[in-house]
């Protein structure tokens, strides 16, 4: 009769924790780029109260980033559990090796190779499709095969999400604007800048205003419906606008803008709300929706507007930025017009100083406030199951306001207003936490984590110019060396190894590159080895110090079948350093070392363990050096669902089903 009752109870206590499991709720606060030594600063000065408090109640650790520093290969780390070899993201830029040129590592247009031209008329038949070029399967597609409901809000290197059961996903980094760039701003003025032909991310548009009005076009996306023909005789698709008409008030310091049906007015100074824009492709029958903010930066003493990057317009998306594909237009529904595109925060106005630093910050802060609506409604409407929502608030701020606060930066500005920046930016993620803890309910985890931490952006290295001056690489015409774009002036006879992206260093290599020179087996390898040597061994005369203080060969370190098909080499700068903006791309500067005397003055694409994230939890951290895909395979066993024989890390938090099952079996006994 006792062991009945022992056998009773020991049901019992396993269908509760079941019960318990199935309902459980975690959070997860993915907040990229938020560095633990700055955390700890500013905790220590008393202006973080509530992650102050999570660090005293629950804990805190760094948490090891992935094995090359860079957000799409972090959070696909984290997503699922595999390094580089096994979800195959190396960095933001991967190359075609018969081509030779870059492209985007975590996803790809697919146009229709279907359609039906009759002059100047094109009927696709078909339409063109995005492809995730990211692998393996993404922790919240596993939680949702063993029923756990999961909510993804802006998971970067998910676009297009993929459909997952029990999941509700909305996309985020790597999600393009209207135009399918990265993000293009358009700036109306009156004066031309000096240096508005080498704009990047953006473009200038000289704008003539006849009396107090201007009429303006808002550049749209191609119509796939429409081409037109070119002065050599070809076709090429035509593109679409939408017309924008201004009248200055020059004495009120403000202006009335009439977009399609809306009009509002600016002040100088001030932001419009979202406005929705409509391109016609095929009048009545086919259009495409986008979305666009105003800054009017001033009236006098002359007129200049800027135009956001065309969101996709959530309500009608025209690629798929959510799954299920109407969880967007839901949201819209919810809480109005927001941006869509991956990276809302503007650093290309401000980089080339289009923006100046408040209009920056203010625009970085507007973006935070849309994530953060959206995460009220969604950890309002959560029950159980899994929440995760991204803010790229830090992340944006350090990479462009470093500077105000650093004096040993090149670009450092003594008494500058934005010093405190940072700080302020942190403060902002510390009323995000506060939020969350308040309505997080009785016994559900709280995790907040960040991809990588941050460091000063002092030096630019040219890593192609160091290749060419150290005999790797040879040019067809060495007078052409700083007109040499996309490796345009290479030898590839006499080049054995090339730079190309942020950390990555490729090998010339015979039957993989379009015009290989090195053999593979034993050359290869030799020339690895060579190169491993120099580029550790490479100093900075200016400084005395060693440029790079990491090299990785993927064939080795990761493991996985694209480990492979990624760089031959992964540099690891030293903190101060990294590569410079010309070298990823195939040019061919002057000098090797360059002092970096930009607005983007702080950055994390350096030797990962120089930059760690951060991990704080709600519950112990049981692992002294916690990773990445340590707390993915922490996620699953909130449930206790086991990892997938591929990931490579161990749970990290003494929280969930295993602790809990531990915890059932001492209430048995």
């Amino acid at each position: 009769m006792r062991a009945m009752r022992v056998t009773v109870w020991a049901t019992v206590a396993v269908l509760g924790l079941v019960a318990a499991a199935a309902a459980h709720q975690v959070v997860v606060l993915g907040i990229d780029g938020m560095d633990p030594e700055l955390l700890r600063t500013f905790v220590a000065q008393g202006r973080l109260p509530h992650f102050a408090r999570l660090m005293r109640d629950g804990d805190f650790r760094p948490l090891q980033t992935a094995a090359v520093a860079q957000s799409p290969v972090a959070w696909s780390t984290f997503s699922t559990g595999m390094d580089p070899g096994g979800h195959g993201i190396f960095g933001f830029v991967h190359r075609d090796p018969t081509t030779m040129l870059p492209f985007l590592s975590t996803s790809r247009v697919i146009p229709s190779e279907h359609a039906l031209a009759i002059g100047s008329i094109v009927l696709p038949l078909a339409r063109a499709r995005v492809k995730l070029l990211r692998h393996g399967r993404p922790f919240w597609e596993i939680l949702g095969e063993h029923g756990i409901p999961t909510t993804i809000c802006r998971m970067p290197a998910n676009f297009p999400p993929t459909p997952a059961p029990l999941s509700r996903q909305l996309a985020g980094m790597g999600v393009p604007d209207l135009l399918g760039t990265p993000g293009t701003f358009t700036v109306y003025g009156e004066q031309t800048p000096a240096a508005a032909e080498q704009i990047s991310g953006g473009r200038f548009v000289t704008v003539q205003v006849a009396g107090d009005r201007a009429e303006l076009q808002l550049r749209g996306p191609a119509n796939p419906y429409r081409r037109v023909q070119t002065a050599a005789g070809g076709y090429e698709p035509a593109m679409t606008s939408a017309r924008v008409r201004v009248e200055l008030d020059r004495q009120a310091r403000a202006a009335r803008l009439v977009v399609g049906e809306r009009e509002f007015v600016l002040r100088e100074g001030e932001w419009s709300e979202w406005q929705p824009v409509r391109f016609e492709f095929v009048p009545w029958l086919a259009h495409a929706s986008g979305l666009v903010r105003f800054l009017l930066q001033r009236v006098e003493p002359d007129f200049r507007l800027y135009a956001s990057p065309l969101q996709i317009d959530p309500a009608e998306p025209v690629l798929a930025i959510s799954s299920p594909p109407g969880w967007s237009r839901q949201l819209w529904s919810q809480l109005g017009y927001f941006a869509t595109e991956g990276m809302p925060e503007e650093t290309n106005a401000y980089l080339y100083g289009l923006f100046g630093g408040e209009e920056f910050v203010q625009q970085v802060l507007t973006a935070y406030e849309e994530t953060r609506r959206l995460h009220r409604l969604l950890q309002r409407q959560q029950g159980e199951g899994l929440l995760f929502v991204y803010y790229g608030t830090i992340d944006q701020g350090c990479h462009m306001l470093w500077h105000h606060a650093d004096p040993r930066h090149p670009r450092y500005e003594p008494g500058s207003p934005l010093a405190d920046a940072i700080g302020r930016l942190y403060e902002a993620m510390d009323a995000v936490l506060g939020e969350a803890m308040a309505v997080l309910p009785a016994g559900a985890t709280l995790v907040v984590m960040s991809d990588h931490g941050f460091a000063p952006f002092y030096w630019s290295v040219n890593l192609n110019t160091w290749l060419l001056e150290n005999g790797y690489a040879a040019l067809r015409d060495p007078a052409a060396q700083e007109r040499t774009t996309l490796f345009d002036q290479v030898d590839w006879r006499r080049t054995r190894a090339y730079a190309l992206g942020l950390n990555s260093v490729y090998v010339n290599l015979r039957g993989r590159e379009r015009e290989g020179c090195v053999a593979p087996g034993e050359e290869y390898e030799r020339l690895l080895d060579e190169l491993e040597r120099d580029l550790l061994a490479m100093v900075d005369p200016r400084t005395g110090l060693h440029p790079i203080a990491s090299v990785t060969r993927p064939g080795r370190a990761f493991s996985g079948p694209f480990a492979s098909d990624g760089p031959d080499l992964l540099v690891g700068y030293s903190r101060g350093y990294r590569s410079s903006w010309e070298s990823p791309l195939g040019e061919y500067p002057a000098r090797i070392w360059v002092d970096n005397d930009r607005v983007w003055s702080g950055d994390h694409c350096i030797d990962p363990r120089l930059v760690p994230g951060v991990l704080l939890a709600n519950c112990p951290i049981t692992a002294e050096r916690p990773g990445l895909q340590d707390l993915t395979v922490a996620i699953l066993d909130e449930w206790g669902v086991p990892p997938l024989p591929e990931m490579t890390g161990r749970d990290c938090l003494a929280s969930g089903a295993s602790a809990a099952h531990q915890g059932g079996e001492r209430v048995a006994q």
